[in-house]
């Protein structure tokens, strides 16, 4: 049972399962998969708190960060995944941590408004849009969801606002997401507080070391996530206790246990395993700017869901108003947009698409800018997690969460039975 201690220092992170391995906190040397946010922020974590403990990073590519990456070109900057953090103490502490306190800055709070594009027309999201799918409607599926198991498009009664949300998130139609494994809150999933939520949510909000966020505000960094990535790989170098591994291509815990000369329980895995191609879905991103006169009739907002599957586009995101700092030239603005591979949108029709949705004038840019794979969280997942037991550690968000929030807030949690 967590403490009131432990809900004002992780929130609804603790509904979600931490599954380590039996013996982790006793190893004297640590080989972590994976050199995302995930494993680089337990490295960190550990490796202060523990500098007796050697810690091998093993990533399989050449460089780190993941999922994380933050393209550029001249004065446009875009980032290819995750773009900012939705407030939660974890992320500002790691972020106080590495001392980016000076990068690291609040959204623009002109930028808030959300779009459901649907039936060739747009939308804005709201309490209304809540209120059209018919109040009692709603109230009866969120309660049947809890029961555990169910998915998205069976909790929330509109289908395409559903859809538009999970493909916003994971790139999948409602009904193929675990509610729970999405909603944990929501649904009730895991542990509850000792005390009122309210009340547990008025209490973290007195604990963030750098700025107090705004209610539905969200904060960035001045040169985008890689600088996340950029000053945790800093710091880790200054730790002798720490090295990173490139080009490392292991298959299995047991593999890296035998090869790297640890125990099972000192293996922390923080990528994809043991999944198969059918368990992900994958977009294309594109940087798309325009010249601001050409997309004068777009107001400043955070973006627009799609979940019409007609339409390449799933996600149009306004990079350029989301953030305080510039990502685009000035007189421009930029907009990251997302096509799944399952919409069979090709050049044309993509570009045709944004003429329909953005403005019919011709960007000043287009381009693709990186390739997502993401993993399917079937209904029922979360369940099937906490019953999973493993004589290694898993962690990220290949696993049991998707949001920055979550994977930071995990290797705090894991450091802490240290």
């Amino acid at each position: 049972m967590y403490t009131v201690e432990d809900w004002v220092r992780y929130g609804d992170e603790l509904r979600r399962p931490l599954l380590v391995g039996p013996k982790l906190s006793k190893s004297t040397k640590l080989a972590i998969v994976g050199a995302g946010l995930s494993g680089l922020s337990i490295a960190f974590r550990i490796a202060t708190k523990r500098p007796d403990i050697e810690i091998e990073i093993l990533e399989k590519t050449e460089r780190c960060g993941g999922t994380i990456e933050t393209w550029s070109e001249g004065e446009w900057m875009c980032d290819v995944a995750v773009n900012a953090a939705r407030p939660h103490p974890s992320f500002w502490r790691l972020a106080s941590d590495l001392d980016l306190g000076d990068v690291f800055s609040q959204s623009n709070p002109r930028a808030t408004s959300r779009w459901l594009f649907l039936n060739k027309k747009k939308s804005k999201l709201s309490l209304l849009t809540a209120l059209k799918m018919g109040p009692v409607r709603m109230f009866r599926s969120i309660r049947s969801a809890r029961s555990g198991g169910k998915s998205i498009g069976e909790i929330i009664p509109n289908q395409s606002v559903a859809d538009a949300m999970t493909f916003g998130i994971v790139n999948d139609a409602s009904h193929n997401v675990d509610a729970d494994f999405l909603m944990p809150s929501m649904t009730k999933f895991g542990e509850e507080p000792p005390i009122k939520w309210s009340k547990i949510k008025k209490m973290m909000k007195q604990t963030y070391p750098l700025f107090t966020p705004t209610k539905g505000s969200i904060a960035s960094f001045e040169g985008g996530m890689q600088t996340l990535i950029d000053a945790l790989l800093d710091r880790l170098k200054q730790l002798s206790n720490v090295q990173i591994h490139y080009q490392q291509q292991y298959e299995s815990p047991e593999q890296v246990a035998l090869e790297r000369n640890v125990p099972i329980d000192s293996v922390i895995w923080c990528a994809p395993l043991a999944r198969t191609i059918e368990q992900y879905t994958e977009l294309d991103v594109y940087a798309v700017g325009y010249a601001s006169e050409d997309i004068a009739n777009v107001p400043a907002g955070y973006g627009t869901l799609i979940p019409d599957q007609d339409i390449p586009v799933s996600g149009i995101l306004h990079e350029s108003d989301v953030h305080s700092s510039p990502r685009a030239p000035a007189g421009h603005r930029l907009f990251r947009v997302m096509a799944p591979s399952s919409r069979d949108g090709d050049d044309s029709k993509i570009r045709s698409s944004l003429k329909q949705i953005l403005s019919n004038k011709e960007p000043a840019l287009y381009k693709k800018i990186g390739q997502r794979k993401i993993p399917s969280y079937s209904p029922g997942y979360m369940s099937k997690l906490i019953k999973t037991e493993r004589n290694f550690t898993r962690a990220g968000w290949f696993y049991s969460g998707v949001s920055v929030t979550h994977v930071v807030a995990e290797a705090e949690r894991i450091a802490e039975l240290f």
